[in-house]
């Protein structure tokens, strides 16, 4: 799987970019077939419900699954994307599934 992470309006230290990078590793065990992962992390100016955000786009056959968080920390706006893909996933395979069965 490509991974792609971006920050913007700031400069992710390669600690942070571990972080990620390993978080998003992880979804191979949730999912085979992920063409690849596109994380953006962006500072935003809403300090009182957290100004660090997170998205996480993950490219699956004919889908796209995308999840938004927002945060205090950076690496727990990233966890909490990825417990939201993880739920997309189940969704997914679900239909994938369904969509086996019908055909």
């Amino acid at each position: 799987m490509k991974v792609t992470i971006q920050s913007v309006k700031f400069d992710a230290d390669r600690k942070l970019i571990e972080f990620v990078e390993q978080k998003i590793g992880r979804l191979d065990r949730f999912i085979e077939r992920v063409t690849s992962a596109e994380v953006t992390l962006k500072l935003d100016k809403d300090h009182d419900l957290g100004n660090k955000v997170a998205v996480i786009r993950l490219a699956v056959p004919g889908e796209e699954l995308l999840a938004e968080v927002r945060s205090r920390s950076f690496e727990e706006a990233v966890d909490l994307a990825i417990d939201a893909i993880k739920k997309q996933i189940d969704k997914y395979k679900e239909k994938s599934v369904g969509e086996g069965r019908r055909g």
